[in-house]
């Protein structure tokens, strides 16, 4: 048979039918509803009579008895009698059942209301000294995950979070990623940001810190300049928590600032993410080691007293503080002062900039620590060779990372463009960055290439064993973040698959949108990851938790433009000899800089880059390698740090001070 004229087996004819009368009407549903309820209750009713010793003997009589049972199961009524008697009944009794039924849907219908009103957050939270994100984005878990590690073992933490979105699936959706928080509260509440009144919810006034979050469309800018707005009208000026919010643009960076008021402070993400870029670039295994150093799950930035620093030079107390490193003191006035001169007087009223693994002020150790002078390198400049980099992608932050190599690089140096078509004006725009010492010839030679990045041919003909560097970006549109991530994921993929036939290694630094992308990116040995927006979440996080940081990281990565800088040691100590730390901080001192920890090289065959030790003990020895790199705080471009003619070479003998202050005996370093 014809497999066109094959007959349908019944079953799926019935079912077929059944479904097309169910979608006619509500009222054919209720008549088939009806018919399936008579179809249960009169046979089972009838049953019910029939297996009755009680019932009666004649069949008039067990019908009757039978009409009572099926009625009275579907409270239609049990009159008997006559049929219009009976007719009555069933009208009434479907009156009834449609009264109860509307009054029953009513019912649920407010309660329903009221609960979906009351999921959405609407009440007014009633805490103190509690911690408010406002807005929602990629980074959200990262801030909460450090303002709950900054205040670990300080209690009971509620931590609110006022979004445009479900509060449920906001708790949820943290909850999950946190996990197990002991101690903590998460609080979700739903609003407008820039409404006052949704604002007034988490009750910001009462609150220890205020985090406002950048948004990612286009206007989020905008928004975040409303919802300060909005927040100043909730606080009193000069009063209340600290305020620390973000923007993209530099251009709302002004309006930001004025909007946030004298207690706020505001960030610029993606300038910062395109320093870290550079910075990545030219010296691998940056991004690890400024999320160790911002984290608060190892040694970070600290502001504290130490009073009997006062009058003490700052080259003395460096070198009198055993496991923290002091990088630079915050004056009186709020003023900070990193990497000053040796010779500095600490004046009274200053506090101690430190990297520290806690907060506790540190003491001073009664003598200097022992510096090994014989192991001291002798000084110099650093080396630093043209070079030759490759940028693939396009986003808003490209301009900036163009520039920035413009302004830094060493005169014969070039940089390749590989872009999809469509950015040739912007690139242009983009090369208009300042020229090197000589202005007839800028120190970077810009050479745009315009292929289809999505395949897989799209860097034949490029000389990668030339480049020094690579820097892969994202997009900044897409529906998911990992949509913005693709393309960085298909360069990667083509790098590391020449990587693999040509048995050389590439240094890659790519941009990502979503943490998880780093996860299974196809990274070499000496590749890293940085996740948009990560750095500006972790640094909000430590201003919040302790607000006399912002001018510390305004001065470090903004004033200065990435002041920190991992160095190989042979710029500190002779390679080969053992030497304490104490000696590369000395060394450091020298050269108009702070070193706060080390990278020990250890060949291996998986990652080059390893942790950093972050504030090491000032006695601790080990022998050094050229290879190692120390993580150092610069004087950074245009500050006058090794330029001052009161840095010594290396620090010689100092009196050592009794608990007096007064002269005692010499303490020789050495």
């Amino acid at each position: 048979m014809d497999r066109g004229q094959e007959r349908t087996p019944l079953r799926y004819r019935a079912r077929y039918l059944f479904d097309r009368t169910l979608a006619r009407s509500t009222g054919t549903l209720l008549g088939w509803l009806a018919v399936c309820c008579l179809a249960v209750v009169v046979p089972v009713s009838t049953l019910l009579v029939w297996t009755d010793p009680d019932a009666p003997h004649s069949f008039s009589g067990r019908l009757a008895q039978v009409w009572r049972t099926s009625a009275e199961t579907l409270r239609l009524g049990a009159v008997t009698g006559a049929p219009a008697r009976m007719l009555l009944s069933v009208l009434l009794g479907l009156i009834a059942l449609l009264c109860v039924s509307t009054v029953v849907g009513v019912v649920t219908t407010g309660l329903g209301e009221q609960l979906t009103e009351l999921r959405r957050g609407r009440s007014r939270v009633l805490e103190r000294d509690h911690d408010v994100v406002v807005g929602w984005n990629d980074q959200i878990v990262t801030v909460i995950r450090e303002l709950i590690a900054g205040r670990a073992g300080g209690g009971r933490q509620v931590i609110t979070v006022l979004a445009d979105r479900d509060p449920a699936q906001t708790a949820t959706a943290l909850t999950s990623a946190l996990g197990v928080t002991e101690g903590v509260r998460l609080v979700c509440r739903s609003g407008t940001l820039t409404d006052p009144d949704d604002l007034a919810l988490v009750t910001p006034a009462a609150a220890r810190a205020v985090v406002v979050l950048p948004a990612e469309d286009a206007d989020g800018d905008l928004r975040t300049v409303r919802t300060l707005l909005a927040l100043r009208t909730l606080l009193a000026d000069g009063s209340g928590p600290r305020v620390v919010a973000a923007v993209h643009d530099g251009r709302y960076l002004s309006a930001a600032r004025l909007a946030a008021g004298p207690r706020g402070t505001v960030l610029e993400t993606d300038r910062t993410a395109a320093r870290l870029l550079v910075q990545s670039a030219r010296r691998p295994g940056m991004p690890s080691v400024l999320r160790d150093l911002l984290d608060f799950s190892g040694a970070e930035f600290h502001v504290t007293d130490v009073p009997e620093a006062v009058g003490l030079s700052f080259e003395e107390v460096a070198l009198r503080l055993d496991t923290s490193c002091a990088v630079g003191l915050l004056r009186r006035d709020g003023r900070p002062l990193l990497t000053p001169a040796p010779r500095t007087v600490v004046e009274p009223g200053d506090r101690l900039v430190t990297v520290a693994h806690d907060d506790r002020p540190a003491p001073l150790l009664d003598r200097w620590a022992a510096v090994d002078t014989m192991a001291v390198a002798p000084p110099g400049p650093v080396p630093e060779p043209p070079s030759r980099l490759l940028l693939l992608g396009w986003n808003r932050r490209a301009p900036m990372i163009v520039d920035a190599l413009c302004r830094t690089a060493r005169p014969g140096s070039s940089l390749d463009v590989v872009t999809d078509p469509g950015t040739e004006l912007e690139l242009v725009l983009a090369r208009q960055g300042t020229p090197g010492p000589d202005a007839a010839a800028p120190a970077l030679a810009v050479t745009h290439h315009t292929r289809d990045l999505a395949a897989p041919e799209a860097l034949h003909g490029l000389e990668l064993s030339a480049y020094d560097s690579v820097i892969a970006l994202g997009t900044d549109h897409g529906t998911a973040p990992e949509g913005s991530d693709a393309p960085t994921l298909l360069a990667l993929l083509t790098l590391r698959s020449w990587e693999e036939r040509t048995g050389r290694v590439l240094p890659v630094v790519a941009e990502m949108h979503d943490r998880r992308s780093g996860t299974v990116a196809p990274l070499g040995h000496a590749s890293d990851v940085v996740v948009r927006g990560e750095l500006t979440a972790l640094v909000m996080a430590q201003i919040a938790h302790d607000p006399e940081l912002a001018a510390v990281f305004e001065e470090i990565f903004t004033v200065r433009g990435g002041a920190l800088a991992l160095r190989t040691a042979d710029h500190y100590v002779l390679p080969g000899c053992e030497a304490a730390f104490a000696t590369v901080v000395a060394a450091a001192l020298e050269r108009g800089e702070c070193a706060i920890g080390y990278h020990a090289h250890i060949p291996r065959a998986d990652r080059r880059y390893g942790a950093v030790r972050l504030s090491p003990g000032k006695s601790e020895r080990r022998v050094w390698h050229a290879e190692d790199e120390v993580l150092v705080l610069t004087a950074g471009p245009g500050c006058p740090g090794g330029a001052d003619p009161e840095r010594r070479v290396v620090p010689g003998p100092r009196p050592q001070r009794s608990e007096s202050g007064g002269p005692g005996e010499e303490a020789g370093l050495r």
